[in-house]
């Protein structure tokens, strides 16, 4: 008996490893994601992303008015 799992989880040992190093899980773009460059241009982008909201939602308001 303790000759057969032996010898399975020999056999099996090697096949696991090999299924496991097959398939890596696929990351999504959000979670690989590291911020670059340095404080100053993130800064600098957020201030331009809060500003192109400002412009966006204030364009929208003319439009509802002008309805």
């Amino acid at each position: 008996m303790l000759r057969t799992l032996l010898g399975a989880s020999v056999v099996l040992t090697p096949l696991a490893a090999l299924a496991q190093k097959a398939a890596p899980a696929k990351q999504h773009h959000y979670t690989a994601h590291k911020p670059t460059g340095s404080y100053r241009s993130q800064m600098r982008h957020r201030s331009n992303m809060s500003k192109q909201r400002a412009r966006a939602g204030a364009e929208h308001m003319r439009t509802m008015r002008q309805q």
